[in-house]
This record gives structure tokens, sequence and C-alpha cells, in this order.
């Protein structure tokens, strides 16, 4: 991807020992293509979670129908959740999570463009953001969106 040096991210997890997992919604394995277009990434990238469906993401991750009822797809409850339930549901160190609304379609409530993202790490507590892309078209905004759960993965420390 454009902004995030992603062999350099796979070098420093491989250093740190951290396999990364990696819950995607709205990027659609986005995220997952970065990792794995980068030879040598499968002793690094563990395995990626697509859960374009609120059933894929209790199915699959764990989120909660409560919580997806209470706060919607889109939320970072639900981000912490998708989060938290890929390395539950895998042997990863490091997941992050995308779930947004790409567009072209949003609500006053939910504007297109607005992402909610996870990043969990196994014995550290989850950190969950939003960021409002804006409405860029669909193809940017999930672009966008991929390329900052790649740079939550860069800025994970030890």
């Amino acid at each position: 991807m454009a902004g995030v040096d992603v062999p350099a991210l796979l070098a420093r997890a491989r250093a740190a020992g951290l396999r990364i997992t990696c819950a995607e919604s709205c990027t659609g394995g986005m995220v997952a293509v970065a990792l794995t277009d980068i030879a040598g990434s499968s002793d690094v990238f563990e395995r990626g979670f697509v859960t374009y469906s609120n059933a894929a993401k209790v199915e699959l991750l764990g989120v909660l129908p409560q919580t997806l009822a209470d706060h919607g797809a889109v939320s970072e409850p639900v981000a912490r959740e998708m989060a938290e339930g890929a390395l539950a549901h895998s042997p990863a160190d490091l997941a992050v999570s995308v779930t947004g609304i790409a567009g072209p379609s949003g609500s006053e409530f939910k504007p297109e463009g607005r992402v909610c993202f996870g990043l969990a790490r196994r014995g550290r507590g989850t950190v969950v953001e939003t960021v409002e892309f804006g409405a860029l078209g669909r193809a940017k905004v999930r672009q966008a969106a991929a390329e900052h759960a790649l740079q939550l993965l860069a800025g994970a420390r030890d």
C-alpha cells in the first residue's frame, strides 16, 4: 500500500516474534492481501477473517448480537469485539479490525466514509478509534481504510 512500508511492518513483527491476524468488513480482505503480497509473510501473517455480514461477525468472531443491536456494525464496540474475536479464534498475537461504510450510501447518523478500527494484542488493552474519511467514493474509502489498518499494525510496539 502506498503509505505503509509493509515489508518493514512484517520485519518488525517477525523480530518481535508476533503473529498477525485481521478481521475485515468494509475492506473485504484488502489488509490481508497487502500483508500476503510480500514473499515470506507466512511466518508473520496467521490468518484473516472477512466478516462482511453481521452473521459472519457473530459466527466467526464471536461479536455479540446485542452489541450489533445496540450500536450497529459500524461502531467502536463492534470493532473492539471483532479485533478481540480474531485473537480468540486464532493463535495470533496482534489483531486489527475494520468495519465501516465505504459507500455510496450512508445515513445522517453513519455517513459514508466512517470507519471504525480496533487493535488488539494478547495481554494488553484493545484500542479502538473512528476515522471519518468522508465521501471519497467506495474504492477510495476502502483503500484509505486498509492503509489506516496497516498503519495501526505498523505502530504497534513491543
